[in-house]
């Protein structure tokens, strides 16, 4: 998988940081997101849940934009690409997903960040650099697929769950990611010509 490079000019891939401040300060973002809303959940109020100056937080995350995504990374951690094949990849990863975004705060965060980014091209940047990219490298190589079917998967299974969270304010019920995997297999299973 490859690495990407944090604001603090770093390089490590996704996964769970060990800086104590940057649990403390995840964690606040979560809660924060989950108790008012991504749109209320300013800097300044993230670093007082998180018992910190908000100049502590601007130093390593430089905008809103940057700390979400770095909470995101944390959340989902490593893809666990899971399975003896293809389908039981591709599965535990929708599961994983679906998971992840059900969490308190998780899917709130993600649509939000990803709301802004429409109309910034900078975020937009840093969500396909520092949090698409990584895990998509690490789904064509266990899957052998091309970058755009790969970027198609990802944009089917996060769009639709996102879709839910956003109509609802719940994440997806098992039997409708039960059913999501089944719509999803046949195109991706069997391989980069499967369902033609």
């Amino acid at each position: 998988m490859a690495s990407s490079t944090s604001s603090g000019g770093s390089v490590r891939g996704p996964g769970r940081p060990r800086s104590g401040i940057h649990e403390t300060v995840f964690a606040a973002t979560l809660g924060t997101v989950h108790e008012l809303g991504y749109a209320r959940a300013t800097v300044e109020r993230i670093a007082a849940a998180a018992g910190v100056a908000k100049s502590t937080v601007y130093r390593r995350w430089p905008t809103k934009g940057a700390l979400i995504v770095d909470c995101l990374l944390d959340a989902f951690g490593p893809a666990p690409l899971e399975g003896a094949n293809r389908a039981e990849i591709i599965s535990s990863t929708i599961r994983w997903i679906a998971r992840t975004i059900g969490e308190p705060g998780v899917g709130d965060a993600f649509a939000g960040v990803f709301s802004d980014a429409v109309s910034d091209p900078a975020l937009r940047e840093i969500l396909s650099e520092r949090l698409q990219d990584p895990y998509r490298i690490a789904l064509q190589d266990a899957l052998d697929e091309p970058e755009q079917r790969v970027l198609f998967l990802i944009d089917v299974v996060v769009g639709v769950l996102l879709h839910r969270m956003g109509m609802t304010g719940e994440p997806m019920v098992d039997a409708d990611v039960d059913a999501l995997v089944e719509m999803v297999l046949p195109q991706f299973a069997d391989g980069p010509d499967a369902g033609k």
